[in-house]
């Protein structure tokens, strides 16, 4: 080969290589002619949250006078369910005799009676506080102390 056609050969080397197109423009397409148009359609999805920021209750409760039981339950959620949610407290024990429930019933929310215990309810969506006082009756005169009796599940609606 001459001396001057290998400089020639070695730049229509490179030129060639410089015209073919990168392994990532292959999906690359130019449109020159017609009308470019495109409809978009955002949905914005919320999911479902319910969540128990707080479920506090004393551990244990000691008897107070007549071998009775009292304390406080704090339940705070935190729910985005448009008709809101449901607590549902169920006896656990079988030393409670008889069991009441108090609560603030503000705001819509409502306190009924069911088959094994308490459901309260809220209306809507939103952070809630309930503050529950409970009172136990023995089945026993009863001295000694009482782990947490009752089981707390929400459900929404």
């Amino acid at each position: 080969m001459s001396r001057t056609l290998r400089p020639f050969l070695a730049c229509l080397g490179f030129s060639t290589l410089l015209l073919a197109p990168a392994p990532g423009m292959s999906e690359a397409l130019l449109v020159t002619q017609g009308r470019a148009g495109a409809s978009l359609d955002f949905r914005i999805i919320i999911p479902p949250v319910m969540r128990v920021l707080e479920n506090s209750h004393p551990t244990r409760m000691d008897a107070v006078a007549g071998g009775d039981w009292s304390a406080e339950q704090r339940v705070v959620v935190l729910s985005n369910m448009k008709r809101g949610f449901c607590v549902t407290l169920r006896m656990t024990s079988p030393d409670v005799e008889a069991w009441r429930l108090q609560t603030e019933q503000s705001g819509g929310i409502t306190l009924s009676p069911v088959s094994d215990g308490y459901r309260v309810c809220t209306p809507r969506a939103g952070r809630y506080t309930l503050l529950l006082q409970h009172d136990f009756e023995a089945t026993r005169n009863a001295t000694e102390s009482l782990r947490w009796p009752v089981q707390t599940d929400l459900t929404a609606l």
